[in-house]
């Protein structure tokens, strides 16, 4: 069992440190998806209707220990306000003058937010030392601490790991809401239990199928990934996507399947373009008759309603990785329809994070349509891969 909020008990006038995972998509300063930020707001909500006065701390892109410009927390300030309904207070840097000003100015009620966690190198150094060192300056700044950035809970890092180790710790409504969710697809999920993989690169995928492939009833096989099996099977796959390295493992995971009786399905035929470009032309052709100078965009429309077929009798489903480049107009049809089926399947429905549930919302299906939708994308797989995550495993009941 995860300790809750309530394990906290009260906390008005208390400084409770909130790591967040604000780390939303910007172009230049303009949020171009808020998702995460609302996915913030029942824990915060919570903590300020208590009176707490609420340290949020987030990481954003992947600055190499020191400040950058481009990857301030700044544009997350006022976004958050909006939403919260209230001017939230902002410190320059972490751990520093301008963090120990803005928490000492906290009234009940009331947030702040950190500068980016990443621009200290003790947030994600190797050394368990260097990572503790930089946790205990942030602890410094609280009473307690609350763990409700799901996107980071399978990295141990300093704001993540080590500082739940220093401070009264529970997990935030989101991290509950996640692994609640996710726990109902990996411990006895509902059958016909059905997922559907996509995205680029196998290898992030190949422990997922590995743990799935004694569980699932089905797994439906698109994007990128896609075409390694395709090669395994014999099929010229032209310029398509390819992980030479991974064609023995993938032939295996072929023969494990049928054996295990578990059914997996892939693409019957494929949208193909002559260069990566959005407005390349598009052709569909038969999954066995990709042109040796084409590449593999999207899976084509008999795929979307094969994959459709068998979706629409599932209990549970699980979806994460896009079908195909759904950045490009042109190549979205495919993601576009797994998503729609989704939506329309009769089970518990998850999209399981990163580019799935950027795609759910930046093709316009409606959220409410899904039973949930993750805000971790490796951290959701390294959940249905069945690993123990370091952000969970420290929160749990006599964890420390």
């Amino acid at each position: 069992m995860l300790k809750t909020l309530d394990s906290l008990g009260e906390v008005r006038g208390k400084r409770v440190i909130v790591r967040a995972d604000l780390n939303v998509p910007l172009d230049g300063t303009t949020i171009t998806d808020d998702g995460r930020i609302r996915a913030a707001l029942p824990t915060l909500t919570r903590l300020v209707e208590a009176g707490a006065r609420v340290v949020v701390i987030s990481h954003l892109g992947r600055p190499k220990g020191a400040p950058e410009d481009k990857y301030s927390l700044r544009p997350v300030v006022a976004r958050l306000g909006e939403l919260l309904g209230q001017e939230v207070a902002f410190a320059t840097d972490t751990v520093g003058e301008s963090a120990r000003s803005v928490v000492d100015a906290l009234e009940d009620g009331r947030v702040a937010i950190l500068e980016n966690l990443r621009f200290n190198a003790g947030e994600t150094a190797k050394d368990d030392a260097e990572r503790l060192a930089f946790a205990e300056q942030i602890a410094a700044l609280g009473d307690a601490f609350v763990s409700d950035g799901f996107g980071v809970v399978h990295r141990k890092q300093a704001s993540v790991y080590e500082l739940a180790t220093l401070l009264p710790a529970a997990a935030g409504e989101l991290v509950l809401r996640e692994v609640e969710a996710l726990r109902k697809v990996t411990d006895e999920p509902e059958r016909p239990f059905v997922v559907v993989l996509g995205g680029a690169k196998i290898a992030d995928k190949l422990a997922v199928i590995d743990n799935l492939l004694g569980k699932a009833d089905r797994i439906l096989i698109g994007g990128g990934m896609a075409y390694t099996f395709q090669k395994a099977q014999g099929l010229e796959i032209g310029k398509s996507l390819l992980d030479e390295s991974k064609i023995d493992v993938v032939a295996e995971y072929l023969q494990r399947a049928a054996a295990n009786g578990v059914e997996l399905v892939l693409p019957v035929d494929t949208v193909v373009a002559a260069e990566f470009s959005a407005d390349a032309e598009a052709t569909v052709v038969p999954a066995d008759g990709i042109p040796a100078d084409q590449e593999g965009m999207d899976i084509g429309p008999k795929t979307a309603a094969l994959f459709g077929e068998k979706m629409a009798d599932a209990k549970t489903v699980f979806w994460n990785g896009p079908m195909g480049v759904f950045e490009f107009e042109t190549f979205a049809a495919g993601t576009r329809a797994v998503a729609e089926h989704l939506a329309d399947a009769p089970g518990y429905t998850v999209v399981g994070g990163g580019d799935s549930a950027a795609a759910v919302r930046l093709l316009g299906v409606d959220e409410e349509r899904f039973s949930h939708i993750s805000t971790g994308g490796g951290a959701s797989l390294e959940l249905i891969e069945g690993k123990e995550l370091p952000g969970i495993a420290i929160l749990e009941e006599g964890s420390k």
